[in-house]
């Protein structure tokens, strides 16, 4: 991809030119990050979530301890409602 040029607002925004948006699949909303490497900018496609999140999301002390039939009929549950009328 060749260099690409964008401007900084008097606000201190940017506009992503198509081709990059096109080329990361970014869209409104998406996150970037900016990190320094080897005395450069990168911009990136942010993750979509940070380490301390997976890690919130898997040892979560407060959440219930739920058996696997309890689950099933969860998931029987929620399949049963989801695809009711159709």
């Amino acid at each position: 991809m060749e260099p690409v040029v964008s401007k900084i607002t008097s606000k201190g925004q940017i506009s992503v030119p198509a081709a990059v948006r096109r080329r990361l699949d970014l869209g409104p909303g998406t996150r970037i990050e900016w990190v320094e490497k080897d005395g450069e900018i990168v911009v990136r496609r942010a993750s979509r979530f940070t380490s301390h999140d997976i890690h919130e999301a898997v040892f979560r002390k407060e959440r219930p301890v739920v058996s696997v039939e309890d689950m099933d009929k969860g998931i029987k549950a929620r399949m049963k409602k989801k695809h009711a009328g159709r």
